[in-house]
């Protein structure tokens, strides 16, 4: 099916008729669902990215023109792409300590885990000094452990890292910003992210000649952490780098601690006009069958871990108070959610502290990429 990228925002489509938005039934469309449209799974054929398919590198993003990404190996068939999973656990770097926190992470955290923020500039533009430089988001979830803590160093890569985009490009900050991000790559290594999605490239146009698509520059890293507070689940992150946020971390909509509301699209439903994918997720039976009809549930982590993926992203404007709430009725010697978030918080700061290299720069150690115009961005982006 033709579809495209939308920078619309959701909420001109997601009430009900009782005036609702999509924060509570998250029904962003009204059309009985069809039957299920998921495509074959056409291995024999090279798939592209996100940069591949844009008809046009020099369009502003939001026009509604934006073909949307296929994934290399569509990303779904876990088990077999992904060798590297095979005993993760006893793989784990010396930073990630499993076990150590065991019997004290309260049971609505669903995951936790390191957070990354990049931005890519537009066509030629290696640093954007404005949002309308920026050509594209990214989040990197890179989930640990459960019960593990940090402790010094880096950890290792296990392969388990989600690459997701944000389509409007800056994050949604209150209830009223409500719009649909979705998982390009999942179960992925460092490596394959730096190289094939973080990296710059050329390619060249009959009409331009060469032109240059630029590297993806991160801008903050921190900690997460996926909660469920009964029907919502929530996105809670705490900003480790840089110690103080610049402009570029503030206009792109990130705070020192901020959380989204988050809900997975059902793919056998017709997505909101402008926000379709070309190829929906391809989820297993019992994936499927949690949805029992609905447009959107609450997300749950192994959502995230297929390729086209789509879930909403709804800002919350009180930070991560809503979203690290202790879970009613719970027994037992647990932590709140934000103890636990806190404290990750404070074990990736010295963790980083650590780290080879000058204390004070912002070092994306893990990933070998050193964020070394964290300067520059914070005082040359500007409205």
């Amino acid at each position: 099916m033709p579809t495209t990228r939308s920078g619309a925002k959701v909420e001109s489509t997601s009430k009900n008729g009782n005036g609702e938005g999509a924060g509570s039934k998250h029904q962003l469309d009204t059309k009985a669902p069809p039957k299920s449209k998921r495509t074959k799974n056409d291995g024999d054929k090279k798939q592209q990215t996100t940069e591949d398919t844009i008809p046009s590198p020099t369009e502003a993003y939001g026009d509604g023109t934006s073909q949307l990404p296929a994934d290399e190996n569509n990303g779904n068939n876990i088990d077999s792409k992904n060798e590297v999973k095979q005993e993760e656990t006893d793989q784990r770097g010396s930073a990630e300590q499993v076990g150590a926190r065991g019997g004290v992470v309260p049971p609505n955290i669903l995951e936790k885990g390191i957070i990354y923020f990049f931005i890519r500039g537009k066509v030629n533009i290696d640093k954007p000094s404005s949002i309308n430089d920026i050509r594209r988001s990214y989040i990197i979830l890179r989930p640990l452990a459960k019960d593990a803590k940090l402790g010094e160093g880096t950890i290792d890569d296990v392969g388990n890292s989600r690459l997701i985009v944000i389509p409007k490009k800056v994050l949604p900050s209150s209830g009223r910003d409500r719009w649909i991000a979705f998982v390009e790559k999942s179960h992925a290594s460092f490596k394959t992210l730096r190289d094939n999605f973080l990296s710059a490239s050329e390619y060249t146009t009959k009409t331009a000649g060469v032109r240059h698509t630029p590297a993806a520059t991160p801008v903050a890293e921190g900690v997460y952490a996926i909660t469920s507070t009964g029907r919502e689940s929530h996105l809670a992150y705490m900003i480790t780098i840089p110690d103080d946020l610049g402009e570029v971390q503030k206009e792109l909509g990130l705070k020192k601690k901020g959380s989204f509301i988050i809900s997975t699209r059902n793919p056998q439903y017709e997505p909101p006009k402008g926000l379709g994918l070309p190829r929906a997720p391809e989820y297993p039976k019992e994936v499927q069958d949690e949805f029992r009809g609905r447009r959107w549930i609450a997300t749950q982590p192994k959502h995230l871990d297929y390729v086209n993926t789509q879930f909403l992203l709804i800002g919350e404007k009180s930070g991560i108070q809503k979203a690290t709430e202790p879970q009613k009725g719970q027994k037992g010697d647990y932590e709140d959610p934000v103890e636990e978030l806190e404290k990750l918080e404070d074990e990736d700061t010295h963790r980083m502290k650590s780290l080879p290299g000058d204390d004070s720069a912002a070092i994306f150690q893990d990933l070998h990429v050193r964020a070394q115009d964290y300067p520059k961005l914070q005082t040359t982006f500007h409205t």
